[in-house]
């Protein structure tokens, strides 16, 4: 496991740093440490103005190979970018889930025409996508899924009919990778197939989710008759469990690094804010503190110890339990800042519904252990996946 950086990793870093104090100003000022989650509604327009901005420097992709258009970055260097924009308080990516998910997807199993139709869009900040997995009744347990498609041997066209919900941004979405059963009467993991489907059509209608902390990112999306090219499946009928997982197994990928540098951010703010009000005094909360502190440094040796081995998409032993590991320690954080914040922390700003950042993330870290795969699946995921127990009984 490489936990440190060379001279040239130092010098990189410098010039990321530069780049980010040289670019986040200006008309893009106000959107230094928002839009992370909890916030993600906010200013959706002028983040995707940003993302071309960053495409602009090239760090959109900046870690996928030459080949696909990116820039080949190392690790050390991926890691690098990730950990200075968030310092520099670089806002939440709304071209996330393209260049982080199906991007790494579509390079490792698409066709080379699928490559180079998707793949340009995202680099340039200019295709932004959401992700059709969970379903209700289909949540965590992505084998149950309902959601349907059908090939139409007339028109070329798969036809899709279900629900997927908790689709963070598909109201800002351009395109959607969708999850669907394309065998009849399969179960299970078998029969299911990965497609990608264009939002703009009369067969998908958005349903925003408001929630407790009054923004609305996540959404029900209904498909009725929706349809999509019959050249838009990736891999095979059938292969779509397999993709699936793959696909996860990018999402634990360097980008992690970012997340956790978010995550200093806002236990920075904690600490900032108890120094000021005296709670700093209190040893529970000290010790709180400190465990807060620890806990974010055994996540990131974690982040070193998955990026060690091969990034194909494989979910490694280690990679498993990070999901588990940063909700559980993200939620106590938001108890962390609610105490700390003490009697402040139940009152409001200014109306009619304005929450305070950590008040913000308090309420949103309710969801960090059920959505992405909520705690019970992680630990079976744990047990049968990395330590090779028996599966549970169903």
């Amino acid at each position: 496991m490489n936990t440190g950086f060379s001279a040239a990793d130092e010098q990189f870093r410098q010039q990321v740093a530069a780049w980010m104090q040289q670019h986040l100003r200006g008309e893009f000022e106000a959107l230094r440490f928002r839009g992370g989650p909890g916030d993600e509604d906010f200013a959706p327009d002028q983040r995707k103005a940003w993302e071309q901005v960053v495409a602009s420097g090239g760090w959109i992709g900046a870690g996928w190979s030459t080949e696909h258009g990116g820039r080949g970055l190392s690790i050390n260097q991926q890691v690098i970018f990730y950990e200075e924009y968030a310092r520099a308080g670089g806002p939440g990516r709304m071209g996330h889930i393209g260049e982080g998910l199906v991007g790494p997807t579509i390079a490792a199993f698409g066709t080379p025409e699928q490559q180079q139709r998707f793949l340009p869009p995202i680099l340039a900040g200019k295709h932004f996508w959401c992700q059709g997995y969970s379903e209700p009744g289909a949540g965590s347990d992505l084998a149950n899924i309902k959601t349907r498609a059908s090939l139409d041997p007339h028109s070329h066209q798969w036809l899709i009919n279900g629900q997927k919900v908790w689709t963070s941004l598909a109201h800002e979405s351009d395109w959607c990778f969708v999850l669907a059963r394309t065998e009849v009467g399969s179960v299970g993991h078998r029969g299911l197939s990965f497609l990608l489907v264009p939002m703009d059509q009369p067969g998908i209608r958005v349903q925003p989710i408001r929630q407790m902390t009054g923004t609305s990112e996540f959404n029900e999306v209904f498909f009725d008759q929706a349809h999509t090219s019959a050249d838009n499946l990736i891999g095979q009928p059938g292969d779509g469990w397999k993709i699936a997982m793959a696909l996860l197994g990018f999402e634990r990928g360097v980008s992690t690094l970012g997340q956790q540098m978010q995550f200093q951010n806002e236990l920075d703010e904690v600490v900032r804010i108890a120094k000021h009000n005296g709670a700093a005094q209190d040893p529970i909360l000290r010790q709180r503190i400190a465990r807060a502190w620890s806990g974010l440094r055994v996540l990131r040796y974690n982040s070193l110890r998955m990026l060690s081995g091969v990034q194909d998409g494989s979910l490694r032993p280690e990679a498993t339990i990070y999901k588990l590991a940063w909700s559980s320690w993200h939620l106590e954080l938001g108890k962390l800042a609610m105490d700390v914040l003490g009697p402040e922390a139940e009152l409001l700003e200014s109306g009619p519904y304005q929450l305070t950042r950590l008040q913000a993330l308090f309420l949103f870290t309710r969801a960090d252990t059920i959505y992405g795969g909520s705690s019970e699946i992680q630990r079976n995921i744990i047990a049968e996946r990395a330590l090779g127990m028996p599966r549970e009984a169903r």
